[in-house]
C-alpha cells in the first residue's frame, strides 16, 4: 500500500521489545492512529530526539497489512514544543489533555477539530508562563463540545427554572449527570457539588464566546478552583474511568498549593 503523509501530535509512547516504540498519534487527515517505530530507541539518524510527546510532526507511513500495525518510516519535527517537557506542572496538563482525546477518540475516526483544538491549546501552554490551569479549563469545556458531551448550565435538569431565575449565589450541580439543581429541587438530595452563580456563567461564556477570547479569560481563585472540581469529576464519569494523568496532575496540584 502506498504511504501516507500527514501532520500529527504525539499522545503516547510504549516501549516495544528491546529497540520499538509503538507511538499513538493524533493526526489531522487520518484521525487517531498507533504506529510502530521500529529501532526508534537505537537509531541515532531516523527518529533521534524527535518522538517526543506533544511534539508536533510531519510523518510518513506505511499502512500494515491485515491486523498488524502500520510503520512509521519518517517523522520530521515541525514544533518541539520543548517549554512544555521542562515545566512538570505543564507536562501534567498536556498529558492529560492527550490522554482525554486518546481515550475517546476511535482509530482512524475523523477528528481534525480536535487536532486543531489540542494543536492550538498545546501551543498555547508552550508560550504560557501561569502554569496552564485557566487554559485546562477552556480545554476542558472545548473538547465536552467537540465529544457531544457539553454539560446544561442553562436551567435546572429537573424543573426546567433557569439560572437567572435562580436566586442562590450558589447553585447546586449533579456532576453525573451533567446539569444545575434549583433550590427546590436540590432540597433534600444527597449533597451534591455547589458552583457559584458566577462561576456557572464564566463557564457558559466559555462555552460559546470566541476561542480567541476564551483563552483569555481569568478566573478567580474560587471560580478556578470549582471549574477544576466540576469538570475533573464530570469528565472521568462520561468517558468512563479516571485518567491516569489526571491523578498525577492533581497530586501536583496538591504539592504547589504546600
Amino acid at each position: 500500500m502506498s504511504a501516507i503523509n500527514t501532520s500529527a501530535i504525539l499522545l503516547r509512547r510504549i516501549d516495544h521489545g528491546d529497540y520499538d516504540l509503538v507511538v499513538t498519534f493524533l493526526t489531522l487527515n487520518q484521525g487517531k492512529i498507533s504506529l510502530i517505530a521500529k529501532s526508534a530507541k537505537k537509531s541515532v539518524k531516523r527518529f533521534a530526539g524527535v518522538l517526543e510527546l506533544f511534539s508536533v510532526l510531519d510523518i510518513v507511513y506505511r499502512p500494515g497489512r491485515g491486523r498488524g500495525l502500520s510503520v512509521l518510516q519518517e517523522a520530521a519535527l515541525k514544533a518541539p514544543l520543548d517549554n512544555i517537557r521542562a515545566d512538570m506542572g505543564k507536562t501534567a496538563y498536556a498529558s492529560y489533555w492527550a490522554e482525554l482525546i486518546n481515550i475517546w477518540t476511535e482509530q482512524g475516526a475523523q477528528a481534525q477539530r480536535l487536532f486543531k483544538l489540542l494543536l492550538q491549546f498545546l501551543e498555547a501552554l508552550d508560550r504560557d508562563q501561569t502554569g496552564g490551569a485557566m487554559l485546562s479549563v477552556v480545554f476542558q469545556m472545548r473538547f465536552l463540545n467537540l465529544a457531544g458531551l457539553t454539560p446544561n448550565l442553562t436551567e435546572c435538569l429537573v424543573c426546567g427554572r433557569t439560572l437567572e431565575q435562580m436566586q442562590s449565589t450558589r447553585i447546586a450541580l449533579d456532576a453525573v449527570r451533567g446539569g444545575l439543581l434549583c433550590e427546590g429541587c436540590s432540597a433534600g438530595r444527597p449533597a451534591r457539588m455547589k458552583l457559584s452563580k458566577g462561576t456557572v456563567k464564566q463557564l457558559l461564556w466559555i462555552e460559546r464566546g470566541g476561542l480567541a477570547k476564551a483563552i483569555r479569560i481569568r478566573f478567580s481563585d474560587t471560580g478556578l478552583r470549582e471549574s477544576q472540581q466540576f469538570l475533573e469529576t464530570f469528565i472521568p464519569y462520561h468517558l468512563g474511568r479516571k485518567p491516569r494523568s489526571l491523578g498525577f496532575l492533581q497530586q501536583i496540584r496538591r504539592c504547589a498549593a504546600g
